[in-house]
């Protein structure tokens, strides 16, 4: 899968960072488009070299968001003048939900989304309160390959900006195009085939499969409901609407 034009200048190419581009750019449904420089999405930062961060501290950035486990984590090049903050999404302690998710073959697809946002509503919300309470400056968030749990975060930051559905989905689409370069780097296992796969076993596409959740989810509500409260999410909305 290749880039389209209006999604090229959105790439980030600081040495060693995989995966990773800027959230800025995308078209809203009031007619704006998202803001550069404020949250960038990304895989694992271990590759990053020293240059790297310094790049992306020149550019503004001062946040880092881990949301791996903890058992994840790799030594790499610690980020000179950017603050790192360690918040695990998976909620891993909930040994039911990721039974039910990986028996019913949702995982490392968006069809996991809604059964995680339904259940662990209190790992979402401690998320995106820290993206919301992080010092002015850019944010960095990031998982290991940057597809799921990233995107996952992604779509309810987009959504709450009021990106439009079309968007969200071609911005997580843009991250299949990266897989195999992510996974050949950091050496994990190709999902691509299964990933497609499951998605046609069950009648829909990949398109279909992120839109519908972000049409079907009221994320304002949803967010307040789990505990992030107004102030955090006028911030949020402040990081990426004009």
């Amino acid at each position: 899968m290749t880039t389209d034009a209006r999604h090229a200048d959105r790439w980030i190419r600081w040495e060693g960072f995989c995966n990773a581009r800027d959230l800025g750019g995308l078209p809203t449904a009031s007619g704006a488009t998202t803001r550069y420089g404020r949250l960038i999405r990304s895989a694992d930062t271990r590759l990053i070299t020293a240059a790297g961060w310094e790049a992306a501290r020149q550019a503004g950035v001062r946040t880092v968001i881990d949301l791996r486990n903890p058992a994840e984590v790799r030594p790499g090049v610690p980020p000179a003048g950017i603050e790192t903050r360690m918040v695990p999404l998976d909620g891993v302690d909930d040994v039911d939900l990721w039974h039910r998710i990986r028996a019913e073959g949702l995982d490392g697809t968006p069809l996991y989304y809604r059964p995680f946002l339904d259940t662990r509503a209190d790992r979402v919300a401690a998320v995106l309160t820290a993206i919301a309470r992080a010092p002015e400056g850019g944010v960095i968030f990031h998982c290991a390959a940057g597809r799921d749990r990233t995107g996952l975060i992604s779509l309810l930051l987009l959504s709450l900006a009021g990106a439009t559905p079309e968007a969200i989905a071609a911005d997580y689409a843009l991250t299949l195009g990266q897989m195999t370069a992510v996974y050949d780097l950091l050496g994990f296992e190709q999902h691509e085939p299964s990933l497609y796969g499951r998605l046609k076993a069950r009648g829909t596409t990949l398109t279909e499969s992120i839109t519908s959740l972000v049409q079907d989810l009221d994320v304002p509500a949803y967010l307040e409901a789990a505990g992030v409260p107004g102030a955090d999410l006028d911030g949020l909305r402040r990081r990426l609407v004009p």
